[in-house]
């Protein structure tokens, strides 16, 4: 499990703040969940292989073990 003691605030337009958590929420997810998946996502796509961290990638190791 990530620690979670870093906070990230960002500047969004409120309909598309309200589409995206009424999307979470018939997902069983909260927000915080989905943007820290999708960060993760963005950082394997976009580090060369060199750059990844071994914790980033051994959850995502673990992301594809679950997937199977």
């Amino acid at each position: 499990m990530e620690s979670r003691t870093a906070r990230l605030t960002i500047l969004i337009d409120p309909r598309k703040k309200k589409l995206f958590e009424d999307l979470c929420a018939r997902q069983d997810l909260n927000t915080s969940q989905v943007i820290r998946k999708l960060m993760r996502q963005y950082l394997l796509d976009n580090l060369s292989p060199n750059e990844v961290p071994d914790w980033l990638a051994s959850h995502a190791a673990r992301a594809e073990e679950g997937k199977k």
